[in-house]
This record gives C-alpha cells, sequence and structure tokens, in this order.
C-alpha cells in the first residue's frame, strides 16, 4: 500500500477503533448511493398510500439525513423547536407553507409541535430539485399536488450546535 492511501485509511478507522475499544458502538451511517435512495422511495411507493412515510438516509449522532415520501393527504404540519430543517425536493410537486401558526396545535413531543394545518403562512410552489431550509420554531407543511407525490431528503441540524 502507498503510504497516502495508509494514511487516508487510518484517518478514517482510527476514529472508529477508539470508539469500539471503549466500549461504544457507533451509530454511525455516512453513505447510501443514489441506487438505494431509489429503492427507499420505490419501497415508500409500493406501500399502501398515506401522507407521509418516512425512512433513514444516513445518520451520525445528532444530525440525520431522511427520505420523506409524501403522497395523497397533507402530513400533519409542524414546529421543531430546536432543529433547522434543510429540504432538497428530489421528486414530485407541491406547495410548501412556511410561517404562522398551527392550528389544533398540539405537543408530539418535548422538542415537537403537530397541527393540522397552519395559518397565516407563506405558501410557496416546490418542484424537483428545490431545496429550501426551515428555521428552529418556524411553522411549515407541504402539501402535495393533486394526483401527485413529493419526495423530500430532510437534514436536521439541532441549535445550537452541538459542543457550542
Amino acid at each position: 500500500m502507498k503510504p497516502r492511501t495508509i494514511l487516508l485509511a487510518a484517518a478514517f478507522l482510527l476514529p472508529a477503533g477508539m470508539a469500539l475499544a471503549q466500549g461504544a458502538v457507533p451509530d454511525v451511517k455516512t453513505v447510501l448511493a443514489s441506487a438505494d435512495i431509489d429503492g427507499l422511495i420505490a419501497n415508500a411507493k409500493a406501500q399502501p398510500a398515506k401522507p407521509l412515510i418516512i425512512q433513514k438516509i444516513v445518520g451520525t449522532g445528532a444530525y440525520s439525513a431522511n427520505l420523506e415520501y409524501r403522497a395523497g393527504a397533507a402530513a400533519p404540519a409542524s414546529i421543531h423547536d430546536n432543529e433547522n430543517e434543510l429540504m432538497v425536493f428530489k421528486q414530485g410537486t407541491g406547495t410548501i407553507v412556511i410561517g404562522g401558526t398551527l392550528v389544533d396545535g398540539t405537543r408530539s413531543n418535548p422538542t415537537n409541535q403537530a397541527g393540522s394545518s397552519i395559518s397565516g403562512g407563506k405558501s410557496q410552489h416546490v418542484a424537483s430539485g428545490d431545496v429550501l431550509i426551515v428555521p428552529a420554531g418556524m411553522a411549515h407543511q407541504i402539501v402535495p399536488d393533486a394526483g401527485s407525490a413529493v419526495v423530500v431528503i430532510t437534514f436536521h441540524v439541532p441549535q445550537p450546535w452541538p459542543g457550542k
């Protein structure tokens, strides 16, 4: 092996080895091939229609990226109190409503709220290739266009940044 290859391998394997030596099992999945993401989409399409099907793509500790398949009726509106949410629209078309207040809001867990819809938010049409970020604490809801499913890759970023 070339010295550069050995150094690169050590750089990636040493932290994992140290974690295992300390008895910790790392919660790490950092790569998923495009073909595998297409497989997740096919799996979601094959399921009975639901407003929201979520499948994990990659993640490490507090960070995760998920594939969200949204078809039919709108899933509940959400607020993530402590996470910004980056969205990359992969397939389909729809509308995202951002801002305003939740209608019939409830706390779904200690750091998230859900509601049936949003009152007073701003509507934005979304399509494949669009990218947006929803700041922590902001109401948001994705509504697929009639007859369309929306596929979104979401990345949740804790706020404040861990370690800061």
